[in-house]
């Protein structure tokens, strides 16, 4: 079985429009898709610089399929969540399409710069060049990201550090970056955020902000793994006594 990441410019859809016009947002899916069969209801997680949440919210709650985005925690905070509902019949659905075409995928797409992200799980004799020429069919653009032989089932987990980056906006990699090659986490820390922000041309407190958002996100992924991975080890432990 392959792993493989999918970037999708979905064309005409209200989150892409979102997206490219607040490229640094970020919209992660946090819960399963309800409802009835011309409504569906999620909820999702916007974080990105509060401005800009607020304004991503707004243009994305006034397109069209969406029925109502409605805030569930205060607007004016670097994370909303947004209780979503949906009119079938105008959504082009990425995930239905995946079940048409009867494949496995990661749940939780993200959505930052422009492109949702997805990760599919094929079979070897699963025609990637098909699956893609199915989702352009529909007017989408498509990106090829990463292809994986995924290892037996029992392995051991690894932390996907492909996958974490993916979930960073353009600017939270692009920070993330020039602290790393500025020597930000070296161990005798060469360089400050001053010199970071100097790098990037921003001010000290954004380049502060692009840094913090991306290193937790880079932190809440690595904690979820260890946690992960503990698991896997005492139950191995378990089995052995």
């Amino acid at each position: 079985m392959r792993e493989v990441a999918l970037k999708i410019k979905h064309v005409g859809q209200p989150e892409t429009a979102a997206s490219e016009r607040y490229p640094d947002v970020t919209m992660r899916s946090v819960s399963s898709m309800t409802g009835r069969e011309r409504e569906r209801k999620r909820i999702v997680e916007v974080s990105g610089d509060p401005e800009d949440v607020a304004g991503f919210i707004e243009e994305y709650a006034a397109g069209d399929p969406v029925i109502t985005a409605e805030p569930i925690t205060p607007l004016g905070e670097s994370t909303v969540f947004v209780a979503v509902t949906i009119e079938v019949p105008a959504w082009d659905s990425i995930t239905e399409l995946f079940a048409e075409l009867g494949l496995h995928y990661r749940m939780g797409t993200v959505i930052t710069g422009g492109y949702e992200r997805w990760t599919l799980y094929l079979d070897h004799d699963d025609d990637l060049g098909a699956v893609i020429d199915a989702i352009e069919a529909r007017g989408n653009e498509v990106e090829l990201v990463r292809q994986l032989e995924m290892d037996e089932v029992d392995h051991a987990p690894r932390f996907e550090t492909a996958g974490v980056l993916h979930d960073l906006t353009p600017r939270q990699r692009e920070a993330l970056a020039a602290a790393i090659g500025a020597g930000y986490y070296g161990h005798q820390k060469d360089a400050g955020v001053e010199d970071v922000a100097a790098e990037l041309g921003v001010s000290t407190t954004t380049a502060w902000e692009h840094l913090a958002r991306a290193e937790g996100k880079v932190m809440s992924d690595l904690g979820e793994f260890l946690g992960r991975d503990g698991d896997d080890r005492d139950a191995d432990e378990e089995r052995s006594v």
